[in-house]
């Protein structure tokens, strides 16, 4: 079976993308060479940063990784095909 070709220029195309990633808008940040994966920043909740203590620190809006590809490259990763483009 050959594996599934995706450019890093054709991801590079997605950054500032905004997407749907479970259930959390999104905008395409980086796209990350190893892997590769895509990297998303929630644009619609913060999270609450802890300190090296525990203790809360600041909102932050959350990042996520997303890889594009299963781990053997053959398929494209589940967590990517579930991505939903926001219109805009």
């Amino acid at each position: 079976m050959t594996g599934i070709t995706i450019t890093l220029e054709q991801l590079r195309k997605m950054i500032g993308v905004q997407v749907i990633h479970e259930k959390i808008a999104c905008k395409v940040i980086e796209v990350l060479e190893d892997g590769p994966a895509l990297v998303l920043i929630s644009i619609s909740e913060d999270h609450i940063q802890l300190d090296q203590y525990g203790n809360p620190l600041r909102k932050v809006p959350e990042t996520f990784t997303v890889p594009v590809l299963s781990k053997d490259g053959n398929f494209i990763h589940p967590l990517y095909l579930a991505l939903d483009l926001i219109d805009g």
